[in-house]
């Protein structure tokens, strides 16, 4: 009888222990009593990244399967996603920001951003049920880049000429080695304005904006928390304690 104790015992031990533990792709643990921390560091782009000119950062299948990871766990309850970014890649970042908004139907999730969570991560942020951020921290450029060094002076003022040779006429349009014309300049920004038009309607959905505020957003440019919250991109102040404490709350 003893012997029949000691093993159901053993074996509920070994169930808790799964539910309420279990590793990151990063190799972190999950924070215990019901809360996981998935974290969004650096440049989101669709693989892992350290390359020492961009920077290292988190490819969006690394993210998704963590957040998988935490949907999937029945012990937990709420997820807070700890965000420190610039953004990334516009499909990378639309990939991770789609799966938050699937998870939220099912578990409280918390965008915490601490640094910064500009742009691609601003936008995955959007998603969550909550936004918390520091007063001083970067959050918004809600806007998308495409530039480049162009290298056609340079070129001709050390006697290297650019030997033009495509099938297509706009094939190679944003060459390095030569000017962009009038036309093809307007075609670049054409398409630049229609994701961007894509950003800022989902993000403006996601929290409930006014016209004022999307208007304010469309411009691009970054925001201090403490504007932030006043044109609708954050909901509380605060850090890791504050996130922890509302994903609480959230899941009762």
């Amino acid at each position: 009888k003893k012997l029949k104790i000691i093993l159901a015992t053993v074996i509920l031990l070994w169930i808790a222990a799964y539910i309420i533990s279990f590793r990151f792709d990063n190799g972190n643990d999950i924070v215990t009593n019901g809360i996981a921390i998935v974290p969004i560091k650096g440049i989101i782009s669709p693989e892992d990244s350290n390359d020492i000119f961009m920077g290292g950062g988190m490819g969006s299948d690394t993210i998704i399967n963590n957040l998988k990871k935490a949907k999937d766990n029945d012990g937990v309850k709420a997820v807070i996603l700890e965000i420190n970014s610039p953004g990334g890649t516009v499909v990378a970042s639309r990939e991770v920001a789609d799966y938050v908004k699937f998870l939220s139907e099912s578990k409280p999730v918390v965008a915490w951003i601490r640094e910064m969570g500009a742009s691609g991560a601003y936008w995955i942020a959007s998603g969550a049920d909550v936004v918390i951020a520091d007063e001083m921290s970067i959050t918004g450029s809600i806007g998308v880049i495409s530039s480049y060094l162009e290298f056609s002076d340079l070129l001709e003022k050390y006697g290297v000429k650019y030997e033009r040779l495509v099938a297509g006429e706009l094939k190679d349009t944003g060459s390095p080695y030569k000017e962009l014309n009038e036309g093809e300049r307007k075609l670049m920004q054409g398409k630049l304005k229609k994701i961007q038009d894509l950003f800022v309607k989902e993000v403006s959905r996601n929290r409930k904006l006014n016209e004022y505020q999307t208007s304010e957003i469309r411009s691009g440019f970054f925001y201090l928390g403490i504007e932030a919250k006043d044109l609708g991109l954050i909901d509380e102040f605060g850090g890791r304690d504050e996130a922890v404490a509302k994903a609480k709350e959230l899941a009762g």
